[in-house]
């Protein structure tokens, strides 16, 4: 709760700073003597909707969706040894996160990966892939699940999800605010919403959601360093740091899909032109700060 307290409050103060800029420039005006009547409070509020409204989907349905795209099989009671070592691994790495148990479950894939995801710290799920199982020692593979499970306990897929829905809001406000004034107050359009409008609003979306997805990615790669912290309490320093070694070994990009990419252990790209766009720190990054630490 505190968590959405503050990015709302937030989402209010970065509000309140676009009004008083838009009042120093005298914005207001300018579009005023151009017989625009736009209420941009009505505006923000439909622009939050719109922003909020995606975000919060996306996340609630997280579980459902990774199990059906990922093909994750939930382990409901355990049938082999190695799957009644994972839960008993996740549940007391759980324990000692101070979280409720997550279900535990694998996806086929031959990389060495795994993700977690939910709504809810409480009722989460951390999936591992059958890659990881076979590549991975068992300690390199119970780091990994340290490292998982702090995603959870840091409450990272809220966070990010609120980071996006606020994001979203203004890429939504400020595209249509710029549709606004190219179609009033550059070509003179006086009757309703003219083609300016929906091309400039829809260009300046395009254009305003690759800086969101930079910072959005960049709030992924800061978390990455928390939950490999976290792994490492959870699992031993020099696991965590084997495990992340391991990865360096597999050189195919992540092959989790576009929206499960930010929530797994590995992914991104390293050339120089996507740095900005990775969802990963590079794993010698992350080696180096855990060697540090």
């Amino acid at each position: 709760m505190m968590r959405i307290a503050l990015f709302l409050a937030t989402n209010l103060a970065v509000v309140l700073l676009i009004s008083v800029v838009f009042q120093l420039l005298g914005l207001e005006g300018i579009l005023a003597a151009n017989n625009v009547d736009l209420n941009l409070g009505a505006l923000l509020v439909m622009s939050a909707v719109i922003g909020f409204g995606g975000a919060f989907i996306s996340l609630a349905m997280s579980k459902w969706s990774a199990k059906h795209s990922m093909g994750v099989q939930v382990i409901e009671q355990p049938r082999t040894q190695t799957e009644r070592w994972l839960v008993e691994t996740v549940q007391r790495q759980a324990q000692q996160a101070g979280i409720g148990m997550p279900e535990v479950g694998i996806f086929p894939s031959d990389q060495p990966n795994a993700f977690a995801t939910g709504i809810n710290r409480n009722s989460a799920l951390v999936a591992v892939s059958t890659g990881l199982l076979n590549h991975m020692t068992q300690d390199e593979a119970e780091a990994v699940l340290g490292h998982e499970v702090s995603h959870v306990a840091n409450g990272d897929m809220v966070t990010l999800g609120l980071i996006q829905g606020v994001v979203n809001t203004f890429v939504v406000f400020l595209a249509r605010l710029v549709g606004f004034f190219v179609d009033r107050v550059i070509l003179k359009n006086e009757r309703g919403l003219g083609i300016g409008y929906f091309v400039t609003s829809m260009v300046a979306q395009v254009f305003l959601s690759v800086f969101a997805t930079m910072i959005v990615m960049w709030f992924s790669r800061r978390r990455e360093y928390r939950a490999d912290e976290g792994g490492a309490y959870l699992a031993g320093k020099q696991s965590m740091i084997n495990a992340l070694k391991r990865l360096q070994m597999v050189h195919e990009p992540s092959d989790l899909p576009g929206e499960m990419t930010a929530l797994g252990i590995s992914g991104g790209h390293r050339e120089k032109l996507m740095k900005l766009f990775m969802s990963h720190p590079p794993l010698e990054e992350r080696i180096r700060r855990l060697q540090a630490a």
